[in-house]
């Protein structure tokens, strides 16, 4: 297979950067999307080239680590995929391939494709969190009754990846599907209870301090999460909020 890539380059968050042109043949269909960068690294290596930044880590959908724009589309045309799952075989010969970095105030460009989403981490910080006892009195995880539709919820809320897709995915950069389901795995759990009065109003306050915007409504967030992360959390984001007041 023969791709042609366009490849946002840019050296670093103060410089100008730019849409390079890449012509890349080898490709197999079952390659998946980073190893095909990875192909295009070892040539522009081989040939004295500096290669295309890029992030990853487990390469296995969990990390949330490998968020790239692929022709206009967070994680790329595949529903329900994070990008280092996704494979070559949704692409054609010869394609065209735009490949960007997640565009958001927040999320500032460290080099090429790669940006800072250390702005979760402090909107997790705010709140994101329980008080309990891990030093030597845990309590053991079935030792509390949980209704199974209330652990369900919070299981789906959980397996939120913090890759970015949400805000990259909306026209306002809006972090509200990510912040929900951080907020929504802990209220609708018993051992979430004693900070729920504060967390969804810190957590909201700390996501405005890094500059996110608000929620636009369209669904686009919910549409583009390589994990189905569902806005009926943001609703319930609301609710928390106003029960904080």
């Amino acid at each position: 297979m023969e791709l042609k890539l366009k490849i946002w380059r840019q050296k670093n968050n103060t410089t100008k950067g730019e849409m390079v042109d890449y012509k890349l043949s080898g490709v197999e269909a079952d390659m998946s999307f980073l190893e095909m960068l990875d192909l295009l690294n070892n040539q522009l290596i081989e040939s004295g080239k500096e290669p295309v930044a890029f992030d990853h880590d487990c390469r296995e959908g969990i990390c949330g680590s490998c968020s790239l724009h692929i022709n206009g589309v967070a994680h790329g045309p595949e529903k329900s995929t994070t990008t280092c799952q996704l494979h070559m075989r949704k692409f054609k010969d010869g394609q065209t391939i735009y490949i960007e970095p997640f565009r958001a105030k927040a999320f500032p460009i460290i080099k090429d494709l790669i940006v800072d989403r250390s702005s979760f981490d402090r909107i997790q910080q705010a709140g994101g969190y329980v008080s309990i006892n891990t030093s030597g009195n845990t309590q053991d995880g079935n030792s509390i009754p949980i209704p199974k539709g209330d652990a369900d919820q919070a299981f789906n809320a959980a397996a939120c990846i913090g890759c970015g897709a949400c805000v990259a995915a909306c026209k306002n950069a809006s972090a509200m599907l990510f912040t929900s389901a951080k907020v929504s795995q802990y209220a609708l759990l018993p051992q979430g209870q004693v900070e729920r009065a504060n967390r969804a109003k810190n957590m909201l306050k700390q996501m405005d301090k890094e500059g996110f915007g608000s929620c636009t409504n369209t669904g686009a967030c919910e549409a583009q999460c390589p994990k189905d992360i569902s806005i009926e959390n943001i609703a319930r984001l609301n609710r928390e909020f106003l029960f904080s007041k």
